[in-house]
Order: C-alpha cells, then sequence, then structure tokens
C-alpha cells in the first residue's frame, strides 16, 4: 500500500519577551534564537532595547547594559539635542521634506484631482477648496507611500540580485522604532514611510541591511562582512540617517544596533 508522507510543519522562531530593570533604566529584551548579545538605543526618548540569546538569564543582561552605561548616557543626551520638526498642520509656510531635500509648502485650492509636485523648493499641494488640514495630511502622506514605494520597485530587485536573495512581499507602515524590519521565515520586508523624506542612499542602506538578513539574521561579524563587502560606505549612511532632523510624530533614527531588524 501506498503511503503519502505528511509534509513536514517548521515551527515559528521562538520569540521572547520581557522587561528588565538597571538602576533608572527599564530595559526592554528580546530573547530569540542568535548566538551573541545587541544593544540598541532608540531616539527620541532613548529607550533601550537588548537583543539576547533565548538561554541568557537576566542578570547577564543587566552587567551588559551596565557595562555600557556610559555610551547609553551619551546616546541619550545626542537624542534630547537633536534636531526635531515642528507640529505639521499642512498649512502654506511649512517645511517639509522628500528624499533629503527641504521644501516650502504651498496650498493651492482649485477644482480637479489633488496633486503633489515639487518645483524647485516648492511643494505645491494642489487641493479641492475646503479640504481639512487632516485631509492633506492624508494626501501628502499617499504622495510619500507612492515615492516609497516607487523606489522601492527599483532598488530592491537590484539588491536581490547582487545578494543572491529572494524575499516574497515588500510592505510599507508608519513605524515608530524601526527604519526597516525583516523577517526571515515569510522573507517579508517593511519599510518605514518615513524614509521618503530621507536621502535616497539612506534608503539604498535600509534596503541593504534588511536583504542581508535573509543571509545572516544578527548583527555580528559576518553581517557586517556582508555590509562591508556589498556596501562599503554603510557606516556613513548610518550616520548620515541619523543625523536627519527628527519628525514631530518622534521618528526613530536607525543605525548602530539601533533601528533596524
Amino acid at each position: 500500500m501506498n503511503s503519502k508522507a505528511e509534509p513536514a510543519v517548521i515551527a515559528p522562531p521562538r520569540v521572547e519577551r520581557s522587561r528588565v530593570e538597571v538602576g533608572d533604566l527599564v530595559v526592554e529584551v528580546v530573547r530569540k534564537d542568535i548566538r551573541n548579545l545587541h544593544l540598541s538605543v532608540y531616539p527620541p526618548l532613548g529607550d533601550v532595547r537588548v537583543a539576547a540569546p533565548l538561554h541568557l538569564p537576566d542578570e547577564a543582561v543587566r552587567l551588559a547594559v551596565l557595562r555600557r552605561l556610559i555610551w547609553i548616557r551619551q546616546q541619550r543626551q545626542r537624542f534630547q539635542a537633536q534636531a526635531r520638526q515642528s507640529e505639521r498642520e499642512h498649512t502654506g509656510g511649512e517645511s517639509h521634506y522628500a528624499w533629503g531635500r527641504r521644501y516650502l509648502l504651498r496650498v493651492v485650492e482649485r477644482p480637479g484631482a489633488h496633486r503633489v509636485t515639487l518645483r524647485g523648493k516648492v511643494m505645491e499641494l494642489g487641493v479641492s477648496p475646503g479640504t481639512t488640514p487632516e485631509a492633506r495630511g492624508q494626501l501628502l502622506a499617499r504622495w510619500y507611500r507612492q515615492q516609497l514605494r516607487a523606489a522601492l520597485a527599483e532598488l530592491v530587485p537590484r539588491w536581490e540580485q547582487r545578494l543572491g536573495v529572494q524575499i516574497q512581499a515588500v510592505g510599507i507602515k508608519r513605524m515608530k522604532t524601526l527604519w526597516g524590519s525583516c523577517k526571515p521565515e515569510a522573507r517579508r520586508v517593511w519599510f518605514n514611510l518615513e524614509l521618503a523624506k530621507k536621502p535616497r542612499p539612506c534608503l539604498e542602506y535600509v534596503v541593504v541591511h534588511e536583504l542581508a538578513h535573509l543571509l545572516d539574521r544578527s548583527h555580528g561579524e559576518r553581517f557586517t562582512e556582508l555590509m562591508n563587502e556589498h556596501l562599503p560606505r554603510w557606516p556613513a549612511l548610518r550616520a548620515e540617517l541619523n543625523a536627519a532632523p527628527l519628525a514631530a510624530e518622534e521618528w526613530s533614527g536607525a543605525g548602530q544596533a539601533q533601528g533596524l531588524e
């Protein structure tokens, strides 16, 4: 009698989340199947997160945080001093960013389809008369999403080929603590909508970083070697992304173990 083998069931990666206190710090701990501990500090408030191996006890996490306490304080001070955009009301005269350039917003009320047009140093927002500030903000968000999706449609296939990897889906969403995130088991990569406001080379850095996680999930030596081999200027791009003004909505930065997964 012929019998058909049951398909293998692949268990999802084990991830455990908890918090530990280190003095006046509350540290988020994410335990997963990795070999080394990685400490992250997230702007704008300097939240601390540790990615740790599953077997690592809380005391070892506390010790790692204590050893880097001076660095953590320095990062928090830097974030507090970092420039921030003012709250946006989407009215004429505001400064808005697109691909690293600063534009002066001009709202033009006229019949017809809503649209965003860049003219020199001006971002012209064409809307119907009586459009509310909230609706204008939604229009700009859709435009940024279109811009980012078009850029990713060119960058992602190019870097899939260069790295020899393939993903199943690319997503765009608002994220408060990450520029990008890769889920290797699902082969899905997410990108922060705010990247449409940053310089294009910074977006490329985030693309390479996330796709490289399909080859190495950690931020260890092999991962660094991959980045150095394929994008040697990545440290400078990371620094540029970190130095960009934070949005009023308190978007995070990315970089030295911060802002990217």
